[in-house]
């Protein structure tokens, strides 16, 4: 049962926490923690695929955001911002480790109009058949799929397929073009459906 103070917790808007963060008050940090660390715990464990993992890199991500509250500025929403850290905190992390896939990046090389959602050269936008599985097997082809994109295609192609976040939105938490965005997200579907041709063929 939530008591009044809960409840009057619960009231409190973001942009207040934030304020009251950056001068110094923990306990509003804690809540804005308690907000969002199930999202961003599920987002860095589809990147990275571990648990224990996942809850480093997002005590990593936190602490980090914590260091530099002082300097968000409210252009845009909070979860945005911290987004943005999370991400390079865990591309960061699986670049060191050497991840497979990592290294071509074709980003801008192909011009904004080439790779319009609408265009037909795109790779559906329902790409991943997560609604469709069934079987245990299925979800492991498409994890290892996942696993074999680079750093930055994993990140947005979790951000678009499984967040369900707009073209602007992933720009701004990545800190770069929304052309660059839709480049990877060419690519990154592209490849998928190059390794899990067969899974596409029997669903």
């Amino acid at each position: 049962m939530q008591t009044e103070a809960t409840l009057a917790q619960a009231d409190v808007s973001e942009l207040d926490l934030v304020r009251r963060c950056q001068a110094g008050d923990t306990e509003a940090f804690d809540e804005l923690v308690t907000r969002y660390r199930t999202r961003v715990f599920g987002m860095i464990y589809n990147m990275v695929h571990s648990e224990q993992d996942a809850w480093d890199l997002a005590q990593d991500s936190f602490l980090k955001a914590w260091k530099s509250i002082k300097r968000f500025r409210g252009r845009s929403s909070f979860y945005t911002w911290i987004y943005r850290i999370v991400m390079n905190v865990t591309i960061d992390w699986l670049r060191k480790k050497h991840v497979k896939g990592a290294g071509a990046e074709f980003d801008d090389a192909i011009q904004l109009r080439q790779v319009d959602p609408a265009s037909k050269t795109v790779p559906k936008a329902e790409a991943l058949p997560y609604e469709t599985m069934e079987r245990g097997e299925i979800r492991t082809r498409i994890d290892q799929a996942i696993a074999q994109l680079s750093p930055e295609q994993r990140a947005v192609i979790l951000m678009k397929e499984i967040e369900g976040m707009q073209y602007h939105e992933i720009a701004e938490a990545l800190g770069c073009s929304i052309g660059t965005v839709m480049s990877r997200l060419f690519y990154a579907r592209k490849k998928l459906q190059n390794l899990l041709k067969d899974v596409y063929e029997n669903i």
